[in-house]
């Protein structure tokens, strides 16, 4: 399919028949006039008064608790920057559909149109309440830390930035297989990511959380490497800033076990890759157009495995492995927050599940003949009827360990 045909049926698809994606469907009878006095006066009266007393009804009563709101301010939508709110509005759509078709969780839309931090924050913070969790989309980094921390402060429901965490628990998931096939380990892999915004800083955060040493974390972004004498580094960088004399991306990938790109299209030159150490790895992540092409890649080194952001290649990096699992997890907990151990539960579940047969339903799915673990399968495939059935459980238990819930 060439690109006009797509974006003429992209068109197509979001205004025919009906405008946009998603309605809103009623779930209880409305078939006489004592049902509709149920739904609303007089009968509605009497949840109200049981919410009033005692917040938590609110879960018994209403929606509340398996609806989550995905919630953009349009500052970094897709690979299209600064488009503003209701330009995102297609994008948190399509983030709801996904929520619905992989883990039945109904989501309202919410598009911010301010890009000021506090007035964001106390904007979503106003209309947190009816929402079992926030998730965050599409804000642009480095305010995108200070919104979900500022969040993450006041409310007691989850907020999951999924630019942040979700790539990061994906990428992470990817890594440990990848690492394991290579005969490496996650400890002793010498790692350059170029791309030091949202994606970048949180997948390196979680890495040091599931034991990579910061030592072995090279963090490159636009003007090079990020380095301890660099003096325009914003907080967040700067934990990633050590003392070192790469200064250059070429530098950087000398020796380099595993290059992370989360940044733009065709920055990994043949020169580079061939300088990585024996059996590297490379995630290759701007999407659509990779940092550099698998053709490419493989043309250059034998011994590689890579990934992509695309669906057309093996190992796509898809955050629809993780966020509506993940979600569904927190919510089932009645989760307070999405705590790093839950983060870490999602890797390993992920990861783990790859190493499993894999079902014909999947084969079917895909037009494939046989898929097992190994260089072109280190991720669960996004229609793995199993995956709702794994991580849900793993983030659950791992929110009652970590203590991340609600208690009566």
């Amino acid at each position: 399919m060439n690109k006009t045909t797509l974006k003429q049926d992209a068109l197509r698809y979001h205004e025919e028949p009906n405008p946009g994606k998603l309605a809103i469907n009623i779930t209880k009878p409305t078939e006489s006039q004592y049902d509709l006095s149920l739904a609303y006066t007089p009968g509605v009266a009497e949840p109200v008064r049981r919410i009033a007393a005692n917040h938590d009804a609110a879960y018994r009563y209403t929606a509340k608790g398996n609806l989550v709101a995905v919630i953009t301010d349009g500052s970094a939508v897709l690979g299209l920057g600064n488009v503003g709110a209701l330009a995102g509005k297609p994008v948190m759509e399509g983030k709801a559909v996904l929520f619905k078709a992989f883990a039945d969780i109904d989501v309202f839309d919410i598009e911010v149109d301010t890009q000021d931090v506090d007035e964001f924050v106390n904007t979503v913070a106003n209309i947190a309440g009816g929402f079992g969790g926030i998730n965050l989309e599409d804000i642009s980094a480095p305010r995108c830390f200070e919104i979900e921390r500022a969040l993450e402060d006041k409310l007691d429901i989850p907020v999951f930035h999924d630019d942040q965490h979700g790539t990061a628990i994906i990428i992470a998931a990817a890594l440990l297989n990848a690492l394991e096939l290579q005969g490496k380990t996650l400890e002793q892999a010498r790692i350059t990511c170029v791309g030091a915004g949202a994606a970048g800083i949180a997948s390196m955060d979680l890495l040091v959380a599931l034991g990579a040493d910061m030592d072995n974390i090279t963090l490159v972004d636009s003007k090079g490497v990020i380095h301890a004498e660099r003096k325009d580094l914003n907080h967040y960088k700067h934990a990633f800033a050590r003392y070192t004399d790469k200064r250059t991306l070429e530098d950087a990938m000398v020796a380099a076990d595993v290059f992370i790109g989360v940044s733009g299209p065709d920055i990994l030159h043949t020169g580079m890759l061939e300088s990585m150490a024996d059996h590297p790895i490379v995630f290759a992540l701007s999407n659509p157009d990779p940092e550099i092409l698998p053709e490419l890649a493989f043309k250059t080194r034998s011994d590689l495995i890579m990934a992509t952001g695309r669906s057309d290649y093996p190992n796509q990096v898809n955050n629809v492995l993780g966020f509506p699992y993940i979600f569904r997890g927190a919510l089932d907990a009645r989760a307070t927050r999405i705590s790093t151990e839950m983060h870490v539960a999602a890797v390993h579940a992920i990861a783990e599940l790859a190493k499993e047969p894999v079902p014909q339903s999947v084969l079917d799915a895909y037009g494939l003949e046989s898929l097992a673990f190994g260089k072109d399968y280190i991720l669960p495939k996004p229609f793995d009827p199993r995956l709702i059935d794994t991580i849900p459980i793993a983030v659950k238990e791992a929110a009652i360990a970590s203590n991340a819930i609600h208690r009566n």
